[in-house]
């Protein structure tokens, strides 16, 4: 686990002052560059040490069989796992026929350090060999955003008391030794050497490697190129062969000189294109940053994260450390979604190999609405991927004896990958997840093309699988049974709160829909009966209440469960499933993640402020937040409901979830969707923000601890700044012309504001609030105290 204040607090940076060969693994996560389409950890460039070595392209998988000890009908048969592809991160440096590694001789200093500014990794160090060899390097690297295809390095040795004989190795390397990722035996097979060559290509100062998968047969193609400065005579040569590249620059210099090497290198892969367009695609991709060059692209960087953060940052002014998190989040949040270009989000982004590199829910619930906001283009590529996956949606369903599509619980192509059927299968709530990223898209953008060309036909599918799955009772109630809400730990139970309510929005949005586009509806089938029983369906939802208690229940009959036993639960038992039988967990009144707390929030529409409040102090004593997803959630009710100290509790906890690593897996990547709710806590929680039925508001409040927070979102193409302070805020219109407008709800009061008069109005006093909810024994969130965090 990394400890607190591993990284300094910065502002714009992620600095690490030493290096620790104990959190290799971690830190490799942290540092981890991507643009949603090239993905490459934060290895050392040497190679070795490392933790886990990773280089990947969006979507490139190569299938395995899914284990199981009794098959089922409508089980998948086969999983797909995201594979590490060649790399291209390898300059081995000898000195004096000694290498560059850190476990030996004298690693005088060393620092990495990640700018959010710059889209950039440095890394200096000072090393002196065994055999007294004193030597500093320098290096850079950046996976760009301009050009999706490219990754660049750069890097400078330069001798610092005699003269010295440097060799420079640069690789690509495929199918390079891993870690076990699986214990099952036929799924190591699989992962183990999953690349076959094709063919290799070798210059000078560079060449190509072209691979295929064995089972998925998908190809990819890696090739590099070489910039060389070095002072007098210097040789540069290359060697190949199927599985690696090697370009090898030697030359000796003086105290004083520097060597310096520039590698580009690109990567392209497909499912359908030949082997010579494929080749030819990373060619092009080279030549076209061999144009730019180093300088060019790094300046490139620069200007779009420039324009990121002009329309995106979020300033947090009390808590240094927070603010230091969010940008972190927001920056990772930018590397899953900038260059995915209709490809899924993965659970871990491009940063490591968790989760086998499946994307989830929580894409359309937690990384797109920050990306709806913020960097709407990106948002919207994501659910043309889902669209594109209907088809293979439609047959899940039909396999299911279901009408119009189920879509998976994870995957990478458009399968279900889910050998767990409980919370695989059974988490249809997925379809009103993507249903509801579309309506938040539209809403937002005002996008009707988008909705015309795609979001209908996914509106309409998906109430199709509603109206499917759910019945009518004798009395007319709308019932949707044996399935799995958001909290895993309460599994294929009856009228799950969530799963209903978003159910009733996606069938409401459909119809809706459909009146809008009546020829697009024709085409797709829906007649004015289809439209009629989707209205009526989600008319009469059943949500489960428990009167006597005054909640809501989180499914039928959840309130009147045995209650866990937390007091008896040792701290080292989390997370309970590692621990304790699904048995257990599933019949007790214990909960992995915000569920019914979840409903509150994006349907917040369907309570009033009273049932949010009891609701919130009842699931807050049986939640344990065995997942990542929760704090950012339970800090926006927190916040709603009045217990704003709470809501910056999780706040933290959500945006420190790598920087500390809380849940001590970052190793195997960075957990996008609590890094993306960082931003959720900050803006929908102490800002207030939401958007039912078309209506932007606000109701901004801010703890003790926190002095002001400044944020700005995309709305219909405007952009709105909103300055909070303890006492007030300012909401200001920075473009859309001088006649642009925009209508908003300030704590229940309608405003309007123009681009030629901000608008500045006080913070109402906050209401009485009853005593701070308890969380489980041993559950708190950690507290944030004093101005530092």
């Amino acid at each position: 686990m990394i400890r607190e204040r591993a990284y300094p607090v910065d502002p714009w940076h992620i600095r690490e002052t030493r290096l620790d060969l104990d959190l290799l693994a971690q830190s490799e996560s942290v540092f981890a560059l991507s643009n949603g389409h090239i993905g490459i950890r934060g290895n050392l460039e040497e190679g070795e040490p490392h933790g886990l070595p990773g280089t990947y392209l969006n979507s490139f998988y190569e299938l395995r069989p899914l284990p199981y000890a009794e098959a089922g009908y409508g089980f998948p048969e086969s999983g797909q796992t995201m594979i590490n592809v060649t790399n291209a991160k390898l300059m081995r440096l000898l000195v004096d026929d000694e290498p560059l590694d850190v476990r030996y001789g004298d690693l005088r200093s060393h620092e990495r350090v990640l700018d959010l500014r710059a889209g950039t990794l440095e890394r200096t160090a000072e090393w002196v060999s065994p055999s007294g060899q004193a030597i500093r390097i320098r290096t850079v690297r950046l996976v760009s955003f301009t050009q999706r295809a490219v990754v660049a390095f750069l890097y400078e040795v330069e001798p610092l008391h005699a003269s010295a004989r440097l060799i420079l190795q640069s690789e690509l390397v495929a199918n390079e030794q891993l870690p076990p990722m699986s214990k099952d035996p036929r799924v190591a097979a699989v992962l183990d050497h999953p690349l076959q060559a094709e063919e290799m290509l070798e210059q000078r100062t560079g060449g190509l490697l072209v691979h295929r998968t064995k089972a998925s047969d998908l190809r990819m193609a890696a090739a590099m190129e070489h910039l060389v400065e070095a002072p007098g005579r210097h040789a540069v040569t290359t060697e190949g062969h199927p599985d690696w590249l090697r370009t090898t620059v030697a030359c000796k210099l003086e105290p004083g000189q520097r060597l310096r090497v520039v590698k580009l290198a690109a990567y392209g892969w497909s499912s359908n294109r030949s082997l010579p367009a494929v080749r030819d695609q990373v060619g092009a991709a080279l030549a076209s940053a061999r144009l730019d060059g180093w300088d060019g692209l790094v300046e490139a960087q620069r200007e779009y994260l420039d324009q990121f953060w002009d329309h995106s940052d979020v300033k947090v002014e009390g808590d240094p450390e927070v603010q230091q998190a969010v940008r972190f989040g927001l920056f990772h949040t930018l590397q899953a979604g900038a260059r995915a270009e209709q490809r899924p989000i993965g659970s871990k982004g491009l940063t490591g190999p968790g989760y086998d590199g499946h994307t989830f829910w929580d894409a359309e619930t937690f990384v797109l609405p920050a990306l709806t906001y913020t960097q709407p283009s990106a948002a919207a590529d994501v659910l043309r991927w889902r669209h594109s996956t209907l088809d293979l949606a439609r047959e899940r369903a039909q396999t299911l004896g279901l009408q119009g599509a189920a879509f998976p619980w994870r995957t990478i192509r458009g399968q279900e990958c889910s050998a767990y059927w409980p919370a695989g299968t059974a988490g249809f709530h997925i379809g009103a997840d993507i249903a509801d990223a579309v309506r938040r898209y539209v809403q937002a953008t005002g996008d009707l093309d988008f909705e015309r060309e795609i979001g209908l036909e996914l509106l309409v599918e998906t109430a199709r699988l509603w109206r499917s799955l759910g019945h009518h009772d004798r009395h007319g109630r709308f019932h949707i049974d044996g399935v799995t809400g958001p909290d895993e730990y309460t599994a294929v139970v009856d009228d799950n709160v969530y799963t209903n309510l978003m159910a009733q929005q996606n069938m409401f949005a459909a119809a809706d829909a459909c009146q809008r586009h009546p020829e697009v509806a024709r085409r797709l089938g829906v007649d004015e009966e289809e439209s009629a029983s989707w209205r009526d369906a989600a008319a009469s939802v059943h949500i489960p209440y428990d009167r006597e208690l005054g909640v809501h229940q989180q499914s039928e009959g959840f309130t009147r469960l045995q209650e866990w036993d937390f007091e008896n639960t040792p701290p080292e038992a989390y997370p309970l499933l590692l621990n304790y039988p699904y048995f257990d967990l599933y019949r007790k009144q214990v909960i992995k993640q915000a569920d019914l707390v979840m409903a509150m929030y994006v349907r917040g529409d369907a309570f009033t402020p009273e049932e949010k409040a009891r609701n919130f102090a009842y699931y807050e004593a049986r939640t344990v937040r065995d997942s990542s997803l929760s704090a950012c959630i339970q800090a926006v009710l927190a916040a709603e409901v009045g217990h704003l100290e709470l809501a910056h509790d999780y706040l933290g906890e959500a945006a420190l979830m790598d920087l500390h690593d809380l849940h001590r897996n970052a190793r195997d990547g960075v957990h996008v969707a609590s890094l993306a709710g960082s931003w959720i806590a900050l803006v929908a929680g102490l800002g207030g923000m939401r958007d039912f039925n078309g209506q932007l508001s606000f109701a901004p409040r801010l703890p003790s601890r926190i002095n002001r927070l400044d944020f700005s979102l995309l709305w219909h193409g405007k952009r709105l700044r909103v300055d909070v302070t303890p006492e007030e805020v300012t909401y200001s219109l920075r473009n859309g012309g001088g006649a642009a407008r925009l209508e908003l709800v300030h704590h229940g009061k309608e405003i309007e504001v123009t681009q030629v008069k901000p608008v500045t109005v006080p913070i109402p006093e906050a209401p009485p609030i009853g005593a701070a909810p308890r969380q489980p024994a041993g559950r708190a969130p950690v507290r944030r105290v004093g101005a530092g965090g």
